[in-house]
């Protein structure tokens, strides 16, 4: 187990360090593009992304998980998988350039169909990356994935704010995918050449197949869950509702990906080592979701109560009508944190079936949930709103089917591991609530410290009076002692 934490350890701090710098990096992206470009272009380019994605599914297949968990796989295996997906990558290219026309007839957009026909090139390279990419994780070399990350979003950054500022316009967009997939495959395939050959490599396919599908059916479904969103409203409510909204969404997830990304690319290649240890894997999980709550639930609250002054400083007036959104969008960020990290026991436990059961569930909650926001309601707090409803149930329902069929325990332990930091929170709530009516008097800088120095404070004396003070200190002294 001393292994086990000193490799999490390792990797986390790595992982960290690329993902934190990268905060800096993408609010800055994100700053200087808001205010150059128009809700309209974010909201062209966020169904092209939509659609993209889509794409991208099918340029993996779940092979990626099924490396990981698959130790006897040769150099041949993957020589013949990385073939399959060179193959795939070039066809998915040619189709979704090919689909372009259709995407931009049904959305009344002639601006979609040449970002769509750019983006084509991301699949091919995203594809080829796949199993390059992949040795970086299993061989658990943290500290070069890091540094490859950060060199990646400074350079691919970079060159999205100067081509903004020449007067690119809406294909602005497009470099950073575009830039950072050949950077991405030209870095992972310099570290672990793959040697391609002749052949569609469906003999290795078979050998991974069984774990791999249903990796790709949650892919597949967890796909849908995370974009109808944006297929819903692009088409119904209009680009420039989507782009407030993609705006809110994507601000919402900046602390949800920083932070549970640094953790999730470490979890499964090291818990794959304890595949076969039920207990094991319980136990860490039970540690794991306490720590994310304890970070996750109180945030929720802070984003809640600092969702006008985060949204004008970001990206300015202009994006006023995200702060609603925003704000209901911001109760979901603690129970996404913690959901997050469930993914990689139900694929350290071999049970990719029962995670893609959970995806199925989360597909159908969410799908009913954006009807009723988007053709009912049709405003964007009613989506919000809607979308915070449909991450509970399937919060809910997640972690019952993880104690039942991968850890075969009672969930009791798991739902003890929550109750203190969710009564942290609703303290914290209460106590932000009667502070900002006083807070909101003052400009947006000042409410700002106003409430961050009020939460900061009121948290840590909670933390103290709860005890939880010490087990936030002893995980950070244990997590510096172990880098040492």
């Amino acid at each position: 187990m001393s292994t086990l934490k000193q490799q999490m350890m390792s990797g986390v701090l790595y992982t960290a360090l690329a993902k934190y710098s990268g905060i800096v990096i993408s609010l800055v992206v994100m700053g200087v593009l808001a205010r150059l470009l128009t809700p309209d272009d974010f909201g062209i380019v966020a169904i092209a992304t939509v659609f993209i994605a889509f794409f991208e599914l099918f340029t993996n297949i779940g092979f990626s998980s099924a490396i990981i968990q698959h130790k006897t796989l040769t150099p041949l295996d993957l020589s013949n998988i990385y073939s399959f997906t060179l193959w795939m990558g070039l066809g998915l290219s040619l189709l979704f350039f090919a689909a372009s026309w259709g995407i931009a007839s049904y959305y009344d957009s002639h601006a979609l169909r040449p970002i769509c026909q750019l983006l084509s090139l991301s699949l091919f390279l995203s594809s080829a990356s796949m199993v390059p990419n992949t040795l970086f994780y299993r061989a658990k070399q943290f500290k070069l994935l890091a540094i490859r990350t950060l060199c990646i979003q400074l350079t691919t950054g970079a060159t999205a704010i100067t081509a903004a500022w020449l007067g690119a316009g809406l294909y602005t967009l497009t470099i950073q995918p575009l830039l950072s997939g050949l950077l991405l495959y030209l870095i992972s395939i310099h570290y672990h050449p793959v040697r391609p050959r002749l052949t569609f490599g469906l003999a290795s396919i078979r050998k991974i197949w069984g774990y791999s599908m249903y990796q790709f059916l949650f892919n597949l479904i967890n796909y849908f869950t995370r974009n109808l969103d944006k297929l819903l409203i692009g088409k119904y409510l209009g680009m420039d509702l989507l782009g407030y909204y993609e705006k809110s969404y994507r601000t919402m997830m900046l602390p949800v990906q920083n932070i549970t990304y640094v953790i999730t690319p470490v979890l499964h290649p090291l818990l794959s080592d304890y595949q076969h240890d039920r207990q094991q894997l319980r136990m860490a999980h039970e540690k794991m979701i306490h720590i994310l709550a304890l970070i996750g639930f109180p945030l929720s609250v802070l984003s809640y109560f600092c969702a006008s002054e985060a949204i004008l400083l970001l990206f300015g007036d202009q994006w006023q009508a995200s702060v609603p959104a925003f704000q209901i969008l911001s109760l979901t960020i603690g129970i996404q944190l913690v959901l997050s990290s469930s993914g990689s026991f139900f694929q350290s436990g071999g049970d990719t079936r029962s995670m893609f059961h959970c995806a199925l569930f989360a597909a159908t909650v969410s799908a009913l949930g954006l009807a009723a926001g988007v053709c009912y309601f049709k405003s964007l707090e009613a989506i919000a709103w809607c979308i915070l409803a449909t991450f509970l149930l399937s919060f809910i329902q997640c972690y019952a089917l993880l104690y039942q069929r991968v850890f075969q325990h009672a969930i009791t332990p798991f739902l003890q591991k929550l109750t203190l930091p969710f009564a942290i929170s609703v303290l914290l709530f209460v106590a932000m609530w009667l502070v900002h009516p006083w807070a909101e008097r003052f400009d947006t800088i000042v409410s700002l410290l106003l409430k961050g120095v009020i939460f900061i404070l009121t948290y840590a004396l909670l933390l103290q009076l709860t005890g939880e003070r010490q087990t936030m200190s002893h995980y950070f002294r244990r997590k510096n002692r172990d880098r040492q």
